[in-house]
């Protein structure tokens, strides 16, 4: 299975998602220039947590109009898998692949640590290799990572078992506990913590493991 890592100008966390696909997963993998048009050959897509030119407006307010983001959405359409963490999740939303909002944290304070979370949905190709409330822990790093939507969405979200991981340790505000969500294909996830800086014990955890392996089983049935 082959990933993309999309690199926006300001990127700190494209080598991390890089690292553990390649590197702890064994999977071939390449950097994507937020000016590409195309994605080529690629089976997914990560774009990766840290920053993005723009983000002193508003997180990927200014990241959606790259060229890279056309392709993208059209990747997502025609059923690619498509990850966005962190900054990516950002991005995400400002694109309007996935719905809602993130804005500053409930303290209003940059928030570095790991939290604990549940998985709420294993009906996905990104929680597939997990159970059902499974717990795991994954480090968090972000200004503004509280997830906000109308009730209406929320009650959305809900009804469609579209809620992939809640927070247990909600440190940042986000409603309903929200940590991960996905679209209503299922093939497109927005999580803000970071599920790639736990992939090997040396990093402290290998919690972060089952999101890619449970993309790489998705692929795997697919084929």
């Amino acid at each position: 299975m082959k990933f993309g890592v999309i690199v926006f100008p300001g990127s700190n966390c494209d080598h991390d998602a890089f690292y553990a696909v390649a590197n702890n997963l064994g999977q071939p993998a390449e950097f994507i220039w937020h000016d590409s048009t195309s994605l080529g050959d690629i089976d997914a897509v990560i774009l990766p947590g840290g920053f993005s030119y723009g983000d002193y407006l508003r997180c990927g307010a200014i990241a959606k109009f790259s060229p890279v983001m056309q392709a993208v959405k059209k990747f997502a359409a025609d059923g690619g898998l498509v990850l966005g963490v962190c900054n990516g999740f950002q991005i995400l939303v400002e694109s309007g692949l996935l719905p809602g909002a993130l804005i500053r944290n409930r303290d209003l304070k940059f928030i570095c640590r790991e939290l604990r979370l549940s998985v709420a949905t294993t009906d996905s190709p990104f929680t597939g290799a997990a159970q059902k409330d499974q717990v795991v822990r994954l480090p968090i790093a972000h200004g503004e990572g509280c997830y906000i939507a109308d009730e209406r969405t929320l009650d959305e979200l809900e009804a469609e078992d579209r809620i992939a991981f809640r927070y247990i340790d909600n440190a940042n505000g986000s409603m309903r506990d929200i940590a991960g969500i996905l679209n209503k294909e299922r093939n497109v996830m927005g999580l803000m913590p970071h599920p790639e800086r736990v992939t090997e014990p040396l990093m402290g955890g290998t919690d972060g493991r089952l999101v890619f392996e449970s993309m790489l089983r998705a692929a795997a049935v697919h084929a």
